[in-house]
């Protein structure tokens, strides 16, 4: 699918996509931090017919309800293309010696050569996150590697 990008002069950026029944949808990301969701009219593509406010908390509520289960579909996607290829949800412990400390730290990928894919956090889905994501207990961390090297980052998590 193509997501065409527009700068919006003194307001911020319009992402727009057309569905595959016709409909154009556009996210437009304020400067302020607010975004709009825009749906346009089918019949005359230039009009919107709707217009619908997002403040922060419910613009991360519309990316968790849509984002996550599309990661877990491109998970399972890629496990039926790569045989031993599994990915697993493990949880921080309140224990754990990474907790409050960045996830780089841990050295997960050069210690098992498993990858960490997206760390959830409540209702918040970080993917890809960089070695200075700081982690936090309770946190669930969604690695993708073999099944021995997944269950060596769950040890590392768990005990360092």
């Amino acid at each position: 699918m193509e997501v065409e990008q527009t700068a919006l002069p003194g307001i911020g950026l319009r992402h727009e996509f057309t569905t595959q029944g016709g409909r154009r949808v556009a996210v437009i990301s304020h400067r302020s931090g607010r975004r709009d969701l825009v749906i346009y009219d089918k019949g005359d593509p230039d009009r919107a017919c709707e217009t619908v406010k997002l403040n922060d908390e419910e613009a991360e509520a519309l990316v968790e309800l849509l984002g996550a289960p599309r990661i877990v579909q491109r998970l399972n996607q890629l496990h039926q293309q790569v045989e031993g290829l599994v990915s697993v949800q493990l949880p921080v412990p309140s224990t754990s010696p990474y907790t409050g400390r960045p996830m780089g730290d841990a050295r997960v990928r050069t210690r098992t050569g498993a990858s960490v894919v997206a760390v959830v956090r409540g209702p918040q889905v970080v993917t890809s996150p960089g070695p200075d994501f700081v982690l936090a207990a309770n946190d669930i961390v969604v690695v993708v590697g073999g099944a021995d090297s997944t269950a060596e980052v769950a040890d590392i998590l768990a005990h360092g």
